[in-house]
């Protein structure tokens, strides 16, 4: 029986509303050990942002963390898989194009996250990326 992404996600996943700065974004990934917040308004999935996209999308152009909103840096046009979807189906889209997170809905609702950090370490425990993927955050 396929595994389904319901079995790999990273459940409840750390949401932050789209006018919220972007200090509170990065306080939230280092509080919670994480790379990436789900944006959400009113229930309602907006995007994803990402450590990266903070740096590369504010710091790099001197923007002001602390008033620039999420809404600003954050990707919106995101592919999507819900929780009954075949893991093997996200392992093929991360691949295809060259992703490492994708959320999961249902129903429109996020629901969790699933990583590549969440697939070697229920795909391939003994990779290196599952070794890392493992461990406790750096703090």
């Amino acid at each position: 029986m396929a595994q389904k992404v319901r079995e790999v996600m990273t459940p409840s996943p750390v949401s932050l509303r789209s006018s919220e700065p972007l200090t509170e974004a990065a306080r939230a990934m280092r509080d919670h050990g994480i790379g990436s917040v789900l944006v959400v308004d009113d229930g309602e999935f907006q995007g994803l942002v990402t450590d990266r996209d903070i740096v590369v999308r504010a710091i790099a152009d001197e923007q002001d963390p602390a008033s620039t909103p999420i809404s600003e840096v954050c990707s919106s046009d995101l592919t999507v898989v819900g929780p009954d979807d075949d893991a093997d189906m996200a392992v093929m889209q991360m691949r295809e194009k060259a992703i490492r997170r994708i959320p999961v809905l249902d129903d429109g609702v996020a629901i969790g996250i699933v990583s590549i950090g969440d697939m070697a370490i229920q795909r391939d425990q003994k990779s290196a990326l599952a070794d890392i993927s493992a461990q406790p955050p750096n703090t």
